[in-house]
C-alpha cells in the first residue's frame, strides 16, 4: 500500500446555459471513476465542480424567459446537480461561481497580478450595437466573410473559407441580436500580460503535468508567438464588476477557473479544512483537472500563469480528453444522437453508459465513439453475461443446499490468487487512467472464471450426494471471485457494487480487501442486479432526443468559450472544394532554423517562376541540411500568414503523428519544380 496522498480533483464547469448531456458525462464520469478509486485505495481525495454561471448568453437568455440570471443559475444547477447525482457521479461539493468565494478569489488573484505589473489597460475598438446598446462579442456578429463574401458568417471565423479576423473587418456586419447595423466604439478593456510567463510556461508543459500530445500542441502556440489576453466585457454583463473600474467586468474565462478554487473554498469552510495547505505554493497535496480538450488553451497557459503570478501552485496534472460521436458521427438533433444526460437516465441504467465509457477511455486525448449497436452488445455480453452471470449461476444452490453460507475452504487457490494478485496491475492502470485496458483485462478475469464454472458444472454435482460437496466447493470459488471482480468494477459500477456488499453480506468494499476471501461466511439471497438491453430502449431514446431537442438547444456557450466534448466539425464539403487547393511541387532550396522557435524551420522553396518562404513545423523529424534539394508538395494559393518571425507564404504537406515521425510528401522521381499535383 502506498503512502496516504492527499488530492484535489476537478472537472470542467458545465456552463449555466443548458442541459447536461452525453458529450458532458463522457468527462464527469472519467473524473468519478478515478476520483472512486482513489478513496477505496485510501487516499483523502476531495472532488469538487460548479456551474460556470458568467456572461452575456446567460444574462440574454434569463432575459428573455423574463427572470433574473440568480433566479436562472440557481435553477440550471439544480437540474445539472440532479443528473450528476442519477449518474452517481458524486462531487464532494458542487458549486456555483457566481459566489462570495469565487468574487473573493477573483480580486485577490487580479490584484496580484495588477501589483506586480502582469495587467495593462488599453483602449481598443469594438463593434456596439445601438438599439440593444451593448458591446457585441465575435459570436453575436454576423456579416460576409472579409476573405471569400461568404454570407451569414460570425464575427471571429468563416465557415465556409475557414478564415479567421476580427469582427470589424467582417462586411455588413448585423447584430445577431437586434438585426441593427453595429457601430465601431473605443473602450478601455484590461489585459492579462501572458508573454511575461513564457519561459515559466515552457518548462511547466514539458514538466510532465499535461500529456505529450498536449505539449506538442503548446509548442505550436509558443512558435506562434504569446499574446496578451482581454480579461474584461464592458457593461452590460452578468459576471463580477472589476475593482476600481465601473462598468467593467471579468470575462468569464478569468472567473471560470478560479471557480475550482472557490468551490475547494465553500467545501473548506464547511469541513474545517485547510485551504492554503492545498493552494500554498509549497503545498505537498496534488491538484488535478479533468478537462475536454478544446479547452486546453485555457488551462494548460491561461491558468498555470495567473497562478505563477498570483503566488498559488499550479495544477499537479491536468488530464484532457477528446470528445464523443455517437453512430462515428458528430452528435445529431436531427438523428436523435444528440442526446441529454436526462433523457438517458429516462430509459437505460447508468452504469451501462459508465461501463461502455470506461471501456473506451484511455489516457490519452483520442475522441472516443458510442456505437449504439456495440454499446448493447458489450454491455449485455460482459455485464449480464459475464460478471452478474457469476452470481446467479452459484447463489442458488448455495442457499437451496448449504444454508445460505460458503464453504470453509478454498478448493482453487491458484485460480482465485490469480483474481487477488491482479489488483496492483489493475490499480496501476486505474491511476494512469488507462480504463479501457483494465476493463479488459477484468472481462478476461470474468471469462476464466464463467470458464471455470462451465467445466466444473456445480448444477450436476449438486444432483448427487456424494457430489454435492464439490458443488458447495465450486460455487464458493464462483462467489469469492464475483466479489473480487465486484470489488475491481467498484470505481465504474459504484451501484452493482453495493448491490453486491449487499447479496454477500458485507461492508462497504475497498481496495485492500482483495487481499482476503470469503470462507464459511453467511450470504443473503440472490436478486437479480442487472437486465440486458433491449434494442427497443435504444430505439425509444433516439426519438426521445429527437422531440425533445426539436424546440430546444439553443447556442448556450459564451462567444470565445468552445463547447465541451462535442467535436465540432468543419462545414461539409464537396469535390468542388478541393479544386480550389492549387497542390504545386516545390524544390527546396534552402533550408534553416528559426531563432527562437522550437518546431519551425525556414524553408526557400522554388516553385520554378518564383521563390517562396515558408515555416514549417518539422524541425523534430528534420535537420535543415537533410531536406536542401528535395522535392516536396506544398499549397501554393493558401492566403500567406504573418508570424513573430516573418511572412509564411505558403504550407509544406506533412503526414505521421508527429515528433520524429514527421513525413514531407515526396513527389515521384523525375518532378520538376512549379509543377500541379492532380
Amino acid at each position: 500500500m502506498t503512502a496516504t496522498r492527499r488530492l484535489l480533483v476537478t472537472s470542467a464547469l458545465p456552463y449555466a446555459n443548458g442541459s447536461i448531456h452525453i458529450g458532458h458525462m463522457v468527462e464527469h464520469i472519467q473524473t468519478d471513476i478515478w476520483v472512486r478509486f482513489q478513496k477505496m485505495r485510501g487516499h483523502q481525495c476531495i472532488a469538487v465542480c460548479a456551474d460556470d454561471t458568467h456572461g452575456t448568453p446567460v444574462m440574454l437568455r434569463a432575459q428573455k424567459l423574463g427572470i433574473t440570471p440568480e433566479q436562472m443559475i440557481a435553477e440550471v444547477r439544480e437540474e445539472h446537480v440532479r443528473d450528476f447525482r442519477d449518474f452517481f457521479v458524486e462531487y464532494d461539493n458542487y458549486h456555483t461561481t457566481h459566489s462570495d468565494e469565487n468574487r473573493e478569489l477573483c480580486y485577490r488573484i487580479f490584484n496580484a497580478l495588477n501589483d506586480k505589473g502582469h495587467i495593462a489597460k488599453r483602449t481598443i475598438s469594438q463593434l456596439f450595437d445601438p438599439e440593444k446598446q451593448m458591446f457585441l462579442p465575435d459570436r453575436f456578429v454576423k456579416g460576409e466573410c472579409p476573405r471569400c463574401g461568404s454570407a451569414d458568417q460570425y464575427g471571429d471565423s468563416c465557415d465556409s473559407c475557414g478564415a479567421t479576423y476580427a469582427p470589424t473587418e467582417l462586411k455588413n456586419p448585423k447584430s445577431a441580436l437586434s438585426g441593427a447595423t453595429p457601430v465601431l466604439k473605443d473602450s478601455e478593456h484590461f489585459f492579462f500580460k501572458l508573454p511575461d510567463f513564457e519561459a515559466f510556461l515552457k518548462k511547466w508543459t514539458r514538466g510532465g503535468h499535461v500529456h505529450d500530445s498536449i505539449a506538442n500542441k503548446l509548442d505550436e502556440w509558443f512558435d506562434a508567438g504569446l499574446t496578451e489576453w482581454d480579461i474584461s466585457r464592458d457593461a452590460p454583463y452578468f459576471g463580477f464588476e472589476i475593482p476600481n473600474a465601473p462598468g467593467k467586468y471579468f470575462y468569464v474565462w478569468l472567473d471560470a477557473p478560479i471557480g475550482y478554487m472557490a468551490s475547494f473554498k465553500n467545501y473548506c469552510d464547511k469541513k474545517g479544512i485547510d485551504f492554503d495547505s492545498f493552494w500554498n505554493t509549497d503545498s505537498d497535496a496534488e491538484v488535478h483537472h479533468f478537462i475536454g480538450k478544446d479547452i486546453v488553451y485555457f488551462h494548460t497557459l491561461f491558468w498555470p500563469a495567473m497562478l505563477e503570478g498570483a503566488g498559488f501552485r499550479k495544477p499537479t496534472k491536468v488530464h484532457a480528453h477528446g470528445f464523443l460521436t455517437v453512430n462515428g458521427t458528430k452528435m445529431s438533433k436531427s438523428k436523435g444522437t444528440f442526446i441529454n444526460a436526462r433523457t438517458y437516465l429516462d430509459h437505460l441504467n447508468p452504469e451501462y453508459l459508465r461501463y461502455y465509457f470506461a471501456a473506451k477511455l484511455g489516457p490519452g486525448i483520442d475522441d472516443i465513439d458510442l456505437n449504439l449497436e456495440d454499446f448493447v452488445n458489450r454491455v449485455n455480453a460482459d455485464l449480464v453475461g459475464k460478471v452478474v452471470n457469476i452470481a446467479s449461476r452459484c447463489a442458488g444452490f448455495v442457499h437451496k443446499q448449504f444454508d445460505g453460507k460458503l464453504s470453509p475452504t478454498n478448493t482453487e487457490p491458484t485460480l482465485l490468487g490469480k483474481l487477488q494478485s491482479a489488483a496492483e496491475s489493475l490499480a496501476k492502470l486505474y491511476e494512469q487512467r488507462e480504463y479501457g485496458k483494465a476493463m479488459r483485462d477484468i472481462m478476461a478475469l470474468a471469462d476464466q472464471v464463467n470458464e471455470y464454472i462451465a467445466d466444473k458444472a456445480p448444477w450436476k454435482l449438486a444432483k448427487a450426494p456424494e457430489t454435492a460437496q464439490q458443488a458447495h466447493e465450486v460455487c464458493t470459488v464462483g462467489l469469492n471471485a464475483f466479489r473480487l471482480l465486484a470489488l475491481y468494477l467498484k470505481p465504474v459500477l459504484p451501484k452493482l457494487a453495493e448491490q453486491a456488499e449487499s447479496f454477500l453480506n458485507i461492508g462497504v468494499l475497498q481496495w485492500s480487501h482483495a487481499e482476503t476471501l470469503l470462507l464459511n461466511h453467511p450470504i443473503n439471497a440472490f436478486s437479480a442486479m442487472m437486465n440486458r438491453i433491449e434494442p427497443a430502449k435504444i430505439d425509444a431514446m433516439i426519438e426521445a432526443s429527437k422531440e425533445s431537442l426539436q424546440a430546444t438547444n439553443e447556442t448556450h456557450n459564451e462567444p470565445g468559450k468552445p463547447a465541451s466534448h462535442v467535436e465540432p466539425f468543419k462545414p461539409v464539403i464537396t469535390i468542388d472544394d478541393f479544386d480550389k487547393l492549387d497542390l504545386r511541387i516545390a524544390r527546396i532550396d534552402n533550408a534553416e532554423h528559426v531563432e527562437g522557435a522550437e518546431k519551425l524551420l525556414k524553408l526557400t522553396l522554388n516553385l520554378g517562376c518564383e521563390t517562396r518562404t515558408v515555416f514549417a513545423g518539422i524541425k523534430s523529424a528534420y535537420g535543415p541540411a537533410t531536406l536542401i534539394g528535395k522535392h516536396t508538395v506544398m499549397i501554393a494559393n493558401l492566403a500567406p500568414r504573418k508570424m513573430k518571425f516573418g511572412l509564411s507564404e505558403g504550407m509544406v504537406l506533412a503526414a505521421g503523428p508527429g515528433g520524429k515521425d514527421l513525413w514531407i510528401l515526396e513527389p515521384h522521381q523525375g518532378a520538376e519544380a512549379g509543377m500541379r499535383v492532380k
